[in-house]
């Protein structure tokens, strides 16, 4: 018999989640199954699930729940009724799994059970789900569903370009200007109009005048339409013409598509943004150099508003994976980069840092970094790394990111080596 405190639930649940339906487990805190449910994904499956719950807690101690993901109605179902849910990763529940049956033998309602003991083994381990606002979790959806339009747009994009390699590699040329890439409202409408060089080549000056100007274009309207005809009645190498009209109809097809998600990605920015500015932490985390209104609701989206999610500064760099790693054996030491992380935070902890180097502070420490011999990557990483202590302070004491105290020394010497 395990003894437990006062402090330590009695029963435990853990719900193996599926589409359709949901398997229940509840055991006491000598891991014996005390119920087992299999409930619906709809409203009288919640309704019973709660049932059942209510059975076996006190009303003021709830029986904490883990299951394997942080989405879906279940789960925001579960948290608006105040419980404690946590989100266990299915990677660790498979190696706990085989701690109970070296067979390697499986089954949901086995999951559940799984779920269910690893909180009565080892839930001090295990965080909550944070309990951010709905604010900020609105935030996140947004924010992350923008960074989704953006790699998706850029995927397509990478998509067109290596479909004009085969066929019309002029276009890709034109378009490989600062600011001006085949995303570009220019490139979306003279492609659309003529998505073939035969039919490029046809294209009169008032005719392109016409497009770049529905397209938005308004400066050097005259030196983009010369360039255009110019480079569209070159000589060029010409796939046959059946080959080119259907090399042509897959380049209309896939325009459209970068057309819905250019549009797709601006409608997400804008209530991004708006969604974001909304926020208390929004002045804060906009104070950091590099930091603008995207990528501040991104990171905003990534941390939450949870001031009690992360005890440390140290806490949160491990978690947006900026933190090195050491891995020790006998006599081999190895300090490595996290694999394991926050995808998202990390992608955007780049954009941060590079979009800092402006700042005298960060430079100095970007090129201490690079002198001490670490790759741009590594020395980027290693300032995110910096900035995630500043803004976990600055987010805790409600202040304004300052340069001066975030790099006190090296900024004057900056500034006296540049003077």
């Amino acid at each position: 018999m395990h003894s437990t405190d006062d402090s330590q639930p009695a029963v435990f649940c853990g719900i193996d989640w599926a589409e359709d339906h949901h398997d229940v487990a509840l055991v006491d805190a000598d891991g014996r199954l005390l119920a087992k449910r299999r409930i619906t994904d709809d409203a009288a499956g919640l309704a019973l699930l709660l049932d059942l719950l209510a059975d076996y807690e006190a009303p003021d101690a709830l029986l904490p729940i883990a299951i394997e993901t942080s989405r879906g109605l279940l789960v925001a179902c579960l948290r608006a009724a105040g419980r404690v849910v946590y989100c266990i990763n299915p990677l660790a529940v498979a190696r706990y799994r085989e701690r109970f049956s070296v067979a390697r033998a499986k089954s949901d309602h086995a999951d559940a059970m799984t779920l269910a003991n690893i909180l009565r083994t080892d839930r001090a381990h295990h965080r909550p789900l944070p309990a951010d606002t709905d604010q900020a979790r609105a935030i996140a959806v947004l924010a992350r569903a923008h960074q989704d339009a953006v790699w998706n747009r850029q995927q397509i994009a990478n998509q067109l370009r290596s479909l004009l390699r085969e066929f019309f590699p002029a276009a890709n040329t034109l378009f490989q200007v600062k600011n001006i890439g085949l995303a570009s409202p220019e490139a979306r409408a003279v492609l659309l109009a003529a998505p073939t060089p035969t039919a490029a080549a046809r294209l009169t000056r008032q005719q392109l005048r016409a497009l770049l100007r529905r397209a938005g274009r308004q400066r050097n309207v005259e030196v983009w339409v010369e360039r255009l005809r110019e480079t569209f009645r070159s000589e060029t190498m010409r796939q046959p013409k059946r080959l080119e009209e259907a090399f042509g109809r897959q380049t209309r097809a896939l325009l459209l598509q970068l057309d819905a998600a250019c549009r797709a990605a601006d409608e997400l920015a804008e209530a991004t943004i708006e969604a974001f500015w909304a926020h208390p932490d929004a002045e804060i985390i906009t104070s950091f150099p590099g930091l603008g209104e995207l990528t501040g609701a991104r990171v905003l989206a990534e941390l939450g508003d949870d001031p009690e999610r992360f005890a440390d500064a140290r806490s949160l760099k491990a978690y947006a994976g900026s933190a090195p790693i050491t891995r020790a054996s006998g006599r081999s030491h190895v300090v490595l980069h996290r694999r394991v992380k926050n995808n998202r935070l990390a992608s955007t902890g780049y954009l941060w840092a590079f979009s800092s180097l402006r700042a005298p502070g960060a430079r100095a420490h970007y090129d201490r970094r690079r002198e001490a011999g670490d790759r741009h990557a590594s020395a980027l990483r290693n300032l995110f790394n910096r900035f995630l202590g500043c803004l976990h302070h600055c987010l805790k004491n409600r202040m304004p990111y300052d340069e001066t105290i975030a790099f006190p020394i090296r900024t004057e010497v900056h500034l006296q080596a540049v003077a």
